[in-house]
């Protein structure tokens, strides 16, 4: 039994079939990786887990909750966050004042931009922005206005973003896209020091397969909306079933 179960979805498009019979489970406190050839149906599996689409049948359970029909923002509350492929981040505000507002939204509900001059005096909402800026190395980043850092620390506030919202589950969707190997590199490390300190489970489609084996304890492939193996990272390199989705044919 995993935190995330998937069971026999079904997701068409008209005539095109995204998922096929897919069943998927991810343990609780463990990096799954989803991997797959473009158009495999990485995206729309994901989609799924969040609540911007909706299968046609099958189930979707996160810790015992079914997620059909919830919407995105009430996924987000029982406690599933996404790292999107374009970090998504207050590019106005310093990256305080970023991490303050996920930290407000998780005591209080909700949030809105202009009461967050209210915010700066409330000490519990400071402590815990600050801590989440330890948790990812960039206390010392603190008063910079976020548009002006690098792709990679864009990535490293966001996380600390989702951390802050005290996710069960945290699903990266390309992590490391369009970042230079030094940038991959310490997002990878990141990633590994918060699982190791928090536990927190990952779900995480990447394309980079220095990135997959790197992180990832098991390594779900997904080929034309199926998965065709699940298994451990090791046995993963050299299976034919992956060999034929990836390059055409097995050796």
């Amino acid at each position: 039994m995993g935190i995330l179960e998937i069971q026999n979805v079904n997701k068409s498009f008209g005539g095109l079939k995204a998922l096929q019979n897919v069943n998927l489970n991810i343990e609780e406190g463990t990096i799954h990786a989803i991997i797959g050839p473009n158009g495999a149906g990485k995206s729309t599996l994901l989609n799924c887990f969040v609540g911007k689409l909706v299968p046609d049948t099958g189930t979707v359970t996160f810790d015992g909750h079914s997620l059909l029909g919830k919407k995105p923002h009430e996924i987000n509350q029982i406690g599933v966050s996404r790292v999107f492929q374009t970090p998504e981040i207050f590019s106005d505000l310093s990256v305080f004042e970023n991490v303050m507002i996920p930290c407000f939204a998780k005591r209080d509900g909700a949030f809105e931009l202009n009461a967050l001059s209210r915010v700066q005096g409330q000490t519990d909402i400071r402590e815990k922005a600050e801590q989440m800026l330890i948790d990812v190395n960039m206390i010392d980043k603190r008063d910079m206005i976020a548009s002006s850092m690098s792709r990679g620390d864009k990535r490293r506030l966001e996380m600390a973003m989702c951390l802050a919202q005290d996710p069960k589950l945290l699903l990266l969707d390309e992590p490391t896209a369009g970042m230079a190997r030094a940038d991959t590199n310490n997002t990878i490390e990141l990633l590994a020091q918060i699982q190791d300190k928090r536990h927190i489970t990952m779900g995480v489609i990447e394309h980079d397969m220095h990135v997959v084996f790197s992180l990832a304890q098991k390594i779900s492939v997904l080929a034309q909306g199926t998965v065709i193996v699940e298994d451990l990272p090791e046995n993963i390199k050299g299976h034919p079933k992956v060999q034929e989705a990836y390059l055409g044919t097995a050796h």
